[in-house]
């Protein structure tokens, strides 16, 4: 008799029969194992985890879940240099013995999701849990949300695969996305060790940031396509970003005490990409000033300060800039000195030509690598597992 094959699901080693019945099954077997599959199919799943963008019922958005679907989990990351890529690579190595992941660098860019989406495919995914790796939950989720056909905005994607007529439309909400950028950044200046390579890394990647939005086409190595993706999977988002995340804290602790060496003549400084909207921004300060508890409770430091550089709107940066600077000429002043933390997910970011001619200590990191990032992104993935999937909604 023919033998089925068996198909990963969650976890690896946990396993479902194949949705294509395999040609020596007897006709009674294949009709109970169909209506099993049915049965699963139609079963509700509106019950939504913390942290995670569900549709509340199955007809909403063209709901699809399929029992028998394998679960896989795509990872969005910015992407820019070897080093920053690695590292986001590296976040993830933990959780493959467990689950079937791919990751789709760029900012919420079609092309590269699209990739990814084909990747997981081809391993019989057809559940796909997004997380979105960026510091602010807000980063790109309606554009993400259109290229995976959850929403409409996306138009289709050209013959060409340019997608070029939902790039300008990619761009209108750039500003918006950069809401929580701290985690796009980042490759253009990491390793920037002075104020022109600083500078010339940072104009490479933000020529005419501010107004000319026209300067990400090509970020950190992707297109930033605006194009619905060719997909019959269904999706569940998170919504979380890594500075509403608890565990978090632990790297800026760890971060801190790591350059460290008499606290009570320290002034640490968390710093930040920061939006352009000054409610917004004052929402990302009291999240970062609420992780740096952790730092005040890790060791007696003289100060611990928050700011946001908000690197994307100049008139907004020359004031921050001010701030920034201050709070590290006091600490030389107050005979101490001033140790810098990024609050990016990688790298030192513009901070290196912020700073330049001060006196301070950074290791320049970011947030990854790091253990406590690979447990954020694990609890992502079990949020999503356990909460239901959209398909793309009918063209």
């Amino acid at each position: 008799m023919t033998t089925r094959a068996v198909r990963r699901v969650g976890p690896r080693g946990a396993s479902v029969p194949s949705r294509q019945l395999r040609a020596g099954l007897a006709p009674a077997a294949a009709a109970i194992a169909l209506g099993a599959l049915l049965a699963g199919a139609c079963a509700p799943r509106d019950v939504a985890a913390p942290g995670v963008a569900t549709s509340a019922t199955a007809s909403e958005a063209g709901a699809t879940e399929p029992s028998a679907s394998a679960f896989g989990v795509l990872v969005m990351a910015h992407g820019g240099t070897p080093e920053w890529n690695q590292a986001v690579l590296e976040a993830v190595k933990p959780l493959k013995a467990r689950y079937t992941i791919e990751v789709a660098f760029g900012m919420a860019d079609a092309a590269s999701l699209q990739e990814g989406i084909r990747r997981l495919e081809a391993q019989d995914v057809g559940r796909i849990g997004v997380v979105r790796l960026f510091v602010s939950g807000e980063s790109w989720f309606e554009r993400t949300e259109q290229i995976l056909g959850l929403r409409p905005g996306a138009p289709p994607r050209t013959e060409h695969g340019a997608g070029h007529a939902g790039h300008a439309a990619g761009h209108a909400d750039h500003a918006a996305g950069h809401a929580g950028h701290a985690a796009g950044h980042t490759g253009h200046a990491a390793g920037h060790t002075g104020h022109a390579a600083g500078h010339a890394g940072h104009a490479a990647g933000h020529a005419n940031h501010g107004t000319d939005h026209a300067g990400h086409a090509d970020h950190g190595g992707h297109s930033m396509e605006l194009f619905r993706v060719d997909t019959g999977a269904s999706f569940a988002l998170t919504t979380e970003g890594l500075a509403d995340a608890p565990e978090i804290g632990a790297v800026l602790a760890d971060r801190a005490a790591a350059l460290s060496k008499t606290p009570a003549r320290e002034d640490v400084l968390i710093l930040a990409h920061g939006p352009g909207d000054d409610a917004e921004n004052e929402r990302w300060l009291t999240k970062l000033d609420a992780l740096a508890g952790a730092v005040r409770a890790q060791a007696p430091f003289r100060r611990v300060n928050v700011e946001t550089l908000r690197e994307d709107w100049p008139e907004k940066r020359v004031e921050a800039e001010k701030r920034i600077r201050a709070f590290v000429e006091r600490a030389s002043r107050d005979q101490g000195k001033a140790i810098v933390i990024p609050f990016r997910v990688q790298g030192f970011g513009p901070y290196a030509e912020v700073l330049h001619g001060l006196d301070y200590v950074a290791d320049r990191k970011g947030l990854i690598p790091h253990a406590a990032v690979s447990t954020w992104i694990e609890r992502q993935i079990a949020a999503l597992e356990a909460g239901s999937f959209r398909g793309p909604a009918a063209r």
